[in-house]
């Protein structure tokens, strides 16, 4: 199984330290020190008056921030019906809407101007470079080889398997078929009925005028990304010679092709349930960055406000 789900390993990975990141954003001492010195003695009934309406005035901002977030993630919805949101602040996710409603339908050029946005984003880059990295390590595909040409085509390989699986459920397919690839977030319900919701959009997407389809865009469309790619560029089966000293013969050794369909089933399976999880991320990551913003401006409030 090429890649299997290392590629997950490391989203996850990525994600942790973006998470942290944020998180843990440090609040400077001597701000914090300075307002609660600078602020003014006063009667007690003033001071209490100043802590309601510094409450009221926090509660306001959150709501604020909270739409004014969403604005952002979904800028240009009106006009391009597309996201400029990232997932854990890094990955693109501009095909993920968030509270829309009356979403226009993208037309074919939309969806591959989309589509060829999040896929030569510049986080992709060193992304690929690290799973090319990974699979030199592990000497996956040995057909490739190992040293600088190895590594090249190994991260030109993974370049474009993730590419054309990405234009091919997301563009090509859907403006064949007059899909919609854009993911709907529900953010209704409970835990558990949001992560159906979300696992059911593999196979259940909307059509251009708005009605619900079985998501042949998906299914299909990672099907003939995986068929495509381990039958063109992927390795073929060779044979190595190297000398064994003990026996002072040449032993010849064959390794199997890639170009199977086994294997093309297995990178088939693997891509629709690494889709799987992304998809599940992407429906609670809104609640998972409000709350980390939520954590940062509680730890961002001076000490002595809490007093007041």
């Amino acid at each position: 199984m090429r890649f299997a789900f290392r590629p997950f390993a490391v989203f996850l990975l990525t994600a942790f330290f973006a998470t942290s990141s944020v998180a843990q954003q440090p609040q400077s001492p001597d701000s914090a020190t300075s307002q609660t010195q600078s602020a003014p003695a006063g009667t007690a009934a003033q001071q209490k008056d100043a802590g309601a309406n510094s409450s009221t005035s926090s509660s306001t901002q959150n709501k604020d921030d909270q739409a004014t977030s969403t604005q952002k993630k979904n800028a240009g919805t009106s006009n391009a019906g597309t996201s400029n949101d990232r997932l854990f602040l890094a990955l693109p996710n501009f095909l993920t809407l968030e509270n829309s409603v009356n979403v226009p339908p993208l037309t074919t050029g939309q969806k591959f101007k989309v589509v060829a946005r999040g896929s030569f984003d510049k986080i992709q880059f060193p992304w690929y470079a690290l799973l090319a990295g990974i699979s030199q390590a592990e000497n996956s595909e040995p057909g490739y080889g190992q040293g600088w040409e190895g590594y090249g085509k190994r991260y030109a390989s993974a370049f474009a398997d993730g590419t054309l699986e990405n234009f091919m459920t997301s563009a090509v397919l859907p403006s064949i078929l007059h899909q919609d690839p854009r993911f709907y977030q529900s953010s209704e319900g409970s835990v558990t009925h949001r992560a159906g919701y979300a696992v059911s959009r593999i196979f259940i997407t909307r059509s251009d005028s708005g009605h619900k389809q079985f998501n042949y865009s998906e299914i299909f469309g990672s099907a003939l990304s995986a068929g495509i790619s381990t039958n063109t560029y992927h390795p073929r089966g060779f044979v190595t010679a190297h000398f064994d000293p003990s026996t002072n013969m040449v032993v010849y050794q064959h390794q199997a092709s890639d170009r199977t369909l086994p294997n093309t089933l297995s990178v088939w399976g693997t891509q629709v349930g690494y889709d799987t999880i992304t998809i599940v991320i992407k429906e609670f990551w809104p609640d998972i960055h409000r709350k980390l913003v939520h954590k940062h401006q509680s730890q961002a409030v001076p000490a002595g406000n809490a007093n007041q």
